[in-house]
């Protein structure tokens, strides 16, 4: 089964690059983009425009910016350690911000890694690289509760 890769992302222009670095990098994931973080507790529990979506079906990774309009990042990962079926899923932080507070209410609400994108598309192809041959091969999931 091919694994997901859940992008909550807002930035159309960071968007395309990701689909463009994982191209790069032959990560043939499928990718689903939630454009906010409503959109994306929707798709993870199933509501919205994602309702009777098989939510047992659950990413791989998520990589989450903190930058959101609705429901922003840190609020996103909350959501997603609150809930008994999600509170386990990897989340990698994926953002622009270097602000210190961010990293750090990062981890204290759960997130599993935080990477700062690179300006460089180059450097941010390499991210991806490392990024998808760990979460998507290397790391061993939890099995659903």
């Amino acid at each position: 089964m091919n694994k997901i890769i859940l992008l909550v992302e807002d930035n159309p222009s960071d968007i395309m690059l990701t689909k463009r670095a994982l191209d790069q990098n032959k990560i043939t994931n499928k990718l689903v983009v939630a454009e906010n973080g409503r959109e994306a507790l929707d798709y993870l529990l199933g509501a919205g425009k994602y309702a009777g979506r098989d939510v047992r079906e659950l990413p791989a990774v998520v990589l989450l910016d903190l930058k959101l309009p609705l429901i922003d990042g840190l609020e996103v990962l909350k959501e997603i350690r609150s809930n008994e079926f999600t509170r386990l899923l990897p989340v990698v932080i994926l953002t622009s911000s270097d602000q210190e507070k961010d990293i750090i209410d990062s981890y204290k609400l759960g997130a599993n890694s935080y990477i700062r994108k690179p300006v460089d598309f180059h450097q941010f192809a390499d991210a991806v690289r490392t990024l998808g041959m760990y979460w998507l091969l290397l790391n061993e999931a939890p099995p659903l509760i």
